[in-house]
């Protein structure tokens, strides 16, 4: 992919970034019915799709979210030893359970996401392999307690207004959009061998047709159809759109880690999800009880919203701002440069 930064070799079109946000809207539509939202050629909608595509801007893929299956998720700091951070962090985005990689603190902190499908995965990771390692300094985890957004909701707001309301209402919508709820599912689903298979298949193109579904999991595109729809509505997946943030025109990316009053941690964490530069916001464990991650045009945006729209939330008692020097992975997919490698 070369080493050429997004911000100096790619630029979302208006028209990139239209179809960005029909994705969001309904990411497994067919091009015919973007193409006719839209009010172009399908031709044109599939050529500006793999352009994109090629390009590390943007990738639909099948996020299972382990919370579904009743597993819970955490946030994790590692500090390390100088010149052992970025091959700790490669390590980890190497890893399935391991969703968000991201180096701050001047690099010699990594930040990382733990989705692990079972508690013995979990506990391999963070219980045993990384506190025997040498340049571990320290670590912190913290347990994901409330999500506020995240996932679908992934610059769901920034992109707000992009399309009209009738176009959007055109596409639809496929699966719940974002809404709180328990991390962890009070009434786990369990998966089937084909439900394995077609999520397999998910997670590498999320825009995968009923047939290609229905061949790896070995049963009929109907029955593949409805049992997707059953996985949407209980939240077992999201196809989610990943966007390389540059592309779109944001260059300065944080981790918020804010420290709140317990009275007002929900309305804190709802203030932060209708607020655009807003990504991700969750309570969490641990001595900072919100955190949350920032995507600004520049660090001078950065601090204007920290500190004013972030600085006047009701009940917050301190922020540490932690600006991203490196992204590695995100939601699952890697990253070269501010790229999407897939």
């Amino acid at each position: 992919m070369g080493g050429a930064s997004m911000a100096e070799s790619v630029t979302a079109h208006p028209d990139d970034v239209r179809l960005i946000r029909t994705l969001q809207v309904a990411p497994r539509a067919s091009f015919a019915s973007i193409a006719a939202a839209l009010g172009v050629t399908e031709n044109a909608v599939g050529r500006r799709f793999r352009r994109l595509r090629a390009e590390g801007v943007v990738r639909v893929a099948g996020i299972v979210d382990p919370g579904a299956l009743g597993q819970s998720k955490w946030l994790v700091r590692l500090r390390c030893r100088p010149g052992s951070v970025a091959a700790i962090a490669d390590s980890l985005a190497k890893r399935d359970d391991v969703n968000w990689v991201a180096l701050c603190s001047a690099g010699s902190e990594i930040t990382f996401a733990v989705r692990s499908r079972s508690p013995e995965q979990r506990d391999d990771l963070l219980g045993r392999r990384l506190p025997r390692t040498a340049a571990v300094l320290d670590l912190h985890a913290a347990a994901m307690l409330r999500q506020f957004i995240g996932g679908r909701g992934h610059f769901w707001a920034a992109l707000r207004g992009t399309l009209t309301p009738e176009q959007e209402a055109l596409l639809g919508a496929e699966g719940p959009p974002f809404t709180e709820a328990p991390v962890v599912a009070r009434e786990p689903v369990v998966l089937t061998a084909e439900d394995e298979k077609m999520l397999d298949v998910l997670a590498v193109d999320g825009r995968a047709g009923l047939v290609e579904l229905a061949a790896a999991a070995g049963l009929t595109p109907g029955r593949v159809s409805r049992r997707l729809r059953t996985l949407l509505e209980r939240r077992v997946v999201h196809i989610d759109v990943e966007i390389a943030a540059a592309a779109l025109g944001y260059h300065a990316r944080a981790n918020l880690w804010l420290r709140v009053h317990p009275s007002a941690v929900k309305e804190a964490g709802r203030t932060l999800a209708r607020e655009p530069e807003i990504a991700f916001a969750a309570a969490v464990s641990g001595p900072h009880n919100v955190h949350a991650v920032a995507l600004c045009r520049d660090l001078d945006e950065l601090f204007e919203f920290t500190s004013d729209r972030i600085g006047s939330l009701p009940g917050l008692q301190s922020m540490e701002v932690s600006p991203l020097l490196k992204h590695v992975k995100q939601a699952g997919t890697l990253l070269s440069g501010d790229r999407l490698a897939g």
